[in-house]
């Protein structure tokens, strides 16, 4: 990476902020075992195409018992700081963002702090509400290189998880993957700057309240519902504040070039879509409503499970879904719900699947939601500048396809064995792991035990990384 040379902008008030501040780099790594879900279906004898039609899903990644949350975040920043030439010092701020928890007191950004070890004047923490944590570190990275304690330094956003269920209808649901990003100013990826929205309530429709559990209790239609409330407000809540801002106004999801959301799977993102039109045919003249006929004329809470509401605007948002959301549903389908870098996957598979020229300048909505539940719509307005910048990112993605077709495919049988192994590993002290790290990707670092009190040693596979 070339040296920031801290350009300001002047807004409002004499208020100066260092221009273009948002995402430099991104770095993505994606544990190498998964299971194929149409042999899923057939292995949890439920009928054809429920998991890989019903959710849309293709193949979901697990880890056995030589990876945890520490040992995916070390892989991932290592491997950022690597390839894109970052010395430690200088990094000034490091955000963790995951719901992966292992310690109740020992955050893993602490854990990451090895990877640094003449550099521990660094801020940050770990920031955890289910799947929201990564938004809320990337919204601080973002807040404190525009405020007045930026000491010029980078800032690097880390979002992992392990998203494991128990035995049962939710199991197809899992994933795991690790994201991390480079945060500063005239970056190629802008989050505008006052469009941000939010919203924030009490909610039981996911929790993970045994702290000697990886599973979560989940309450599917009540999730379902509050995820689409969520996004409701936060939508229409953003369009609000880009009508007062200096932001392109945005009057419909057709003024954004791609539109991205948390994915717990693929399916319910296409539902997100056809939400977002209903959303936008509330907001029509009478007149206008007349091109859609026959929609019920229901509350908004009536609205969430109407199958009706439902058919009518998946059919009419049929052809934005497929030209601004399905480029950015391909980690997804390949990896599943991955928790806090689900949306940044999402960004990832955006960027690999349009073509590089069609890129500058687009604007793209991003919807974020943790259950619980917080959740925002934000927008990334990519660079116009024809430079190295926005190539150079893509162009580093780009090895991920590789990566991910070069896999091990595990049978259900053994992937239910290595869960297993994952429910022991997670009350027995000491543990040294009982798999295999033969076919890890170079860079991968992996446990090599947990002692009898509790603390956890690790190693890295040292090859070249490609």
């Amino acid at each position: 990476m070339t040296k920031m040379n801290h350009v300001t902008e002047t807004h409002e008030n004499n208020v100066k902020w260092p221009k273009d501040v948002g995402i430099l780099a991104i770095e993505v790594y994606i544990p190498v075992m998964y299971v194929d879900q149409e042999e899923l279906e057939r292995y949890d004898n439920v009928s054809t195409g429920k998991y890989t039609i019903g959710l849309g899903q293709k193949r979901m990644t697990f880890c056995n018992d030589r990876e945890d949350i520490h040992s995916l975040c070390l892989t991932v920043t290592k491997n950022l700081l690597e390839r894109y030439n970052i010395k430690p010092e200088e990094i000034g701020r490091l955000e963790v963002g995951t719901e992966t928890i292992i310690d109740k007191s020992k955050s893993v950004k602490t854990v990451l702090m090895q990877l640094f070890p003449d550099n521990n004047d660094m801020e940050g923490i770990d920031t955890t509400n289910a799947c929201y944590g990564g938004t809320a570190a990337l919204f601080n990275a973002l807040n404190w290189v525009e405020s007045s304690a930026w000491d010029k330094r980078y800032a690097l956003v880390v979002c992992a998880d392990i998203a494991v269920y128990a035995k049962g209808t939710a199991r197809p649901t899992g994933g795991a993957g690790a994201i991390a990003m480079l945060v500063g100013p005239e970056a190629p990826l802008v989050v505008e700057r006052g469009v941000r929205s939010s919203y924030m309530t009490h909610a039981y429709d996911f929790y993970k309240p045994d702290m000697l559990s990886e599973y979560p209790v989940v309450d599917g239609p009540l999730s379902i519902k509050c995820y689409f409330s969520a996004l409701d407000k936060c939508y229409n809540r953003y369009k609000e504040k880009a009508s007062k801002t200096n932001v392109k106004r945005v009057e419909s999801m057709y003024d954004f070039n791609g539109i991205l959301f948390h994915c717990p799977y693929s399916k319910l993102v296409q539902k997100s879509v056809a939400r977002l039109y209903y959303n936008d045919y509330l907001k029509k003249s009478d007149e206008e409503k007349r091109a859609i006929p026959d929609v019920p004329d229901v509350t908004l809470e009536e609205s969430y499970f109407n199958k009706d509401i439902e058919k009518i605007f998946l059919s009419a948002s049929k052809d934005i879904f497929s030209t601004r959301t399905e480029p950015s549903l391909w980690l997804a389908k390949q990896v599943g719900n991955m928790y806090t870098p689900s949306l940044y996957g999402g960004l990832v598979s955006y960027l690999l699947n349009t073509e590089t020229e069609n890129l500058f300048g687009a604007r793209l909505g991003l919807f974020s939601y943790g259950s619980g539940l917080a959740s925002s719509f934000f927008s990334i307005k990519i660079t116009d500048d024809r430079t190295y910048k926005l190539r150079n990112l893509v162009s580093s993605l780009t090895p991920l396809k590789k990566r991910l077709e070069g896999r091990c495919k595990v049978s259900p049988e053994e992937f239910e064995k290595i869960l297993l192994t994952r429910e022991e590993m997670s009350h027995t002290v000491p543990w040294v792991p009982k798999s295999s790290t033969q076919n890890f990707y170079p860079g991968t670092y992996y446990l090599v035990e947990i002692d009898s009190k509790h603390r956890r040693i690790y190693n890295r596979i040292h090859e070249t990384l490609n």
